[in-house]
């Protein structure tokens, strides 16, 4: 269950921890990750944006834009960020409508009202290029990601 590699995903509006607009068109020309998270707040979903902070200049030397994505709202992720010291990583709230994005990408978990934790990778067109959703208690490693775009 979740979107297919070669599928175009269209344009989102989603907002940040510090209340931007960030749009998928925002990022023409560079390949996006969009790291689902369930919830902040909780311990795995904390290593996880943590890992993809600790290599985003990996991930920009790729020319990709990491960005965190949960159904959790704007000024959850601002705290939440703020607890775990981010700098750099975006934290988007998939917000409202509730999980919008991650219904689209058919990742979203209607019985307990979140996301599966997935990593879906898209090109400079915003087209699917690689997609892993990790059992919900599994941590994903960025590594993973690194070398699919190193390959």
């Amino acid at each position: 269950m979740t979107i297919e590699v070669g599928t175009k995903v269209s344009d989102f509006n989603l907002t940040d921890q510090n209340d931007n607009q960030v749009k998928l068109s925002d990022f023409a020309g560079q390949k996006v990750l969009l790291s689902f998270h369930p919830l902040a707040f909780t311990g795995v979903c904390a290593n996880q944006m943590l890992g993809i902070e600790e290599n985003y200049e990996t991930f920009k030397e790729l020319n990709t834009v990491p960005l965190g994505v949960s159904i959790d709202a704007a000024p959850a992720k601002k705290a939440w960020a703020e607890e775990l010291g981010l700098e750099k990583l975006d934290l988007l709230a998939d917000f409202w409508p509730h999980g919008g994005l991650a219904k689209e990408l058919d990742i979203f978990r209607e019985e307990d009202g979140f996301s599966e934790r997935a990593n879906i990778l898209l090109d400079e067109e915003g087209e699917v290029i690689y997609t892993k959703v990790y059992d919900i208690s599994t941590l994903p490693d960025p590594q993973e990601i690194i070398d699919f775009l190193q390959e």
